[in-house]
């Protein structure tokens, strides 16, 4: 689930380090970060309709993955250039984070043995589907039409009926040429007619969701290029942001649905995929095989202040575990506002330091 969530982070650090070459992709995966560690426990905490209880060892399963991940961070970017073993060693503390997740279940009963930890209620963040459909089971049939019939003829409608508030017509003209595309290239593997072709489906998805991830980062580049603001400002702010939404929005989905402890654990789990493969793969990759200079094997990192941004990451880190250790693993909303306070104070730290304040992080920008 969290590999899912956080394929777009893959993708812009790919055009970052391939395209454009600069600090756009490590500063969107570290934003992202602080994102998914603050804004993301904050929202669910916000918009929770109850106090959430939150398994133990899953968050402290997580919490602990992530400050082993950061700490490689912090060591691979202190020189500002990533050696490409930096790169593979990144890529292979995945596969072994992976592979320990094959045996979650036996370490799980294991160190419930050993704190004998009594669970007042059901452990359901590990084993269930992110967004279950509650719906299906209670829901008759009360017409000629099955409910496959209409889910046939349900994108027909949405791209054919004309909406009726003004603001729903000017948002239904602009996604309209979008829709028509997606759904012309994208079969619904869904429908009876198309299930063969779920392959197909999921490769078109994956090609538009690179598609979409180049716009962005150009889009972002030359935005930053002409207001002269760093790419790894851009890159900690407007893009992580924008890339961490949709986890943000489907973290509250299913905290509301009562699966709070399933939400916090993917969005602190989708940061070892951001970091350990988004960052080490494209980075392994360019510096083995597609160096800048021949024969020098490393990926040059621009910017130094992003060496800051990833040591911050370990206090994001210690205040959530520890703001839900002082209140026994309950996340509510004096929880959701420590949380979401500490995000701005990082944001405002951030980019302080990348806009060279207190010392040279960065370049000087070159004025035409």
């Amino acid at each position: 689930m969290a590999a899912a969530s956080s394929s777009p982070e893959l993708f812009i650090n790919i055009i970052g380090t391939f395209v454009t070459e600069g600090d756009l992709g490590v500063g969107t995966i570290v934003g992202s970060a602080v994102f998914n560690i603050l804004a993301v426990p904050a929202c669910c905490a916000l918009f929770a309709n109850e106090v959430l209880n939150l398994e133990l060892w899953p968050v402290s399963r997580d919490t602990l993955a992530y400050a082993f991940t950061v700490l490689l961070l912090i060591l691979t970017l202190r020189d500002g250039r990533i050696e490409w073993y930096e790169a593979l060693i990144l890529v292979s503390c995945y596969v072994l984070y992976i592979t320990a997740m094959c045996f979650n279940r036996r370490i799980s009963n294991f160190m419930n043995r050993i704190t004998s930890r009594r669970k007042k209620y059901k452990n359901i963040c590990e084993e269930t589907p992110l967004l279950p459909n509650n719906f299906i089971k209670d829901t008759e049939i009360c017409g000629f039409s099955s409910a496959s019939e209409q889910d046939e003829s349900l994108e027909i409608v949405n791209m054919t009926s004309w909406p009726d508030s003004t603001c729903e017509k000017i948002w239904w003209v602009i996604t309209w040429p979008i829709n028509l595309v997606l759904l012309i290239t994208i079969p619904d593997c869904r429908k009876s007619k198309f299930k063969s072709w779920y392959v197909f489906t999921f490769i078109m998805c994956v090609m538009w969701i690179a598609i979409s991830s180049y716009i962005i980062g150009w889009v972002i580049t030359i935005i930053g290029d002409t207001l002269r603001i760093p790419d790894s400002i851009m890159g900690l702010t407007f893009l992580a942001a924008g890339m961490s939404v949709p986890e943000a929005v489907s973290s509250v989905i299913v905290t509301n649905q009562g699966h709070g402890a399933m939400g916090i654990s993917n969005s602190i789990g989708s940061n070892v995929f951001d970091v350990l493969l988004c960052l080490g793969l494209p980075w392994f990759v360019k510096a083995a095989f597609l160096p800048k200079v021949p024969g020098e094997y490393f990926v040059q990192i621009n910017s130094q202040g992003l060496v800051y941004s990833s040591i911050s990451l370990f206090s994001t880190l210690i205040i959530l575990y520890g703001a839900l250790f002082i209140n026994k693993f309950q996340l509510n909303r004096t929880v959701g506002l420590v949380c979401l306070i500490m995000y701005a104070v990082f944001l405002i730290f951030a980019s302080i330091v990348e806009l060279n304040t207190f010392f040279i992080v960065n370049l000087p920008i070159c004025f035409d």
